[in-house]
C-alpha cells in the first residue's frame, strides 16, 4: 500500500486533534494540521509518520520555508520522498486575501 501524508498549517492547528486518514485498497492518504509556521512541529510530525506509521511521502502545503522542507527532508532521512506544493504568483495572492479575510495573520 502507498502511503502519503499532507502537513498542512492553521493559525489553531494541533496535530494531536486535527488529522484525517482516508484509504482505498492501494493509497492511504493522512492529512494533519500542525500550528501555524510552527516547523519544530512539523519536523516531530513528520518523523513521526514516517517512523510509526509507515508513510512513504509527504507533501507540505505553499507556506513552508525551503529552509522547513530542508529540516523535514534531513529528518526523514531518505525514508520518504518530500514534496512541497507552490502555485503561482496569482493563485498565491488569491489565497493570501482569502486566508487575510478569514483572520489567519490577526494572531
Amino acid at each position: 500500500m502507498f502511503k502519503s501524508a499532507f502537513i498542512i498549517m492553521a493559525p489553531d492547528g494541533d496535530p494531536k486533534k486535527h488529522r484525517a486518514t482516508v484509504k482505498t485498497e492501494r493509497a492511504e492518504l493522512t492529512a494533519v494540521f500542525i500550528e501555524m509556521t510552527n516547523f519544530d512541529q512539523a519536523v516531530e510530525v513528520a518523523k513521526d509518520l514516517v517512523q510509526k506509521h509507515g508513510v512513504q511521502s509527504i507533501y507540505l502545503c505553499a507556506g513552508f520555508t525551503h529552509q522547513a522542507v530542508a529540516r523535514i527532508a534531513t529528518a526523514v532521512a531518505g525514508r520518504a520522498a518530500v514534496q512541497v506544493g507552490r502555485g503561482d504568483v496569482p493563485s498565491t495572492m488569491m489565497v493570501g486575501d482569502i486566508l487575510g479575510k478569514e483572520g489567519w495573520f490577526d494572531e
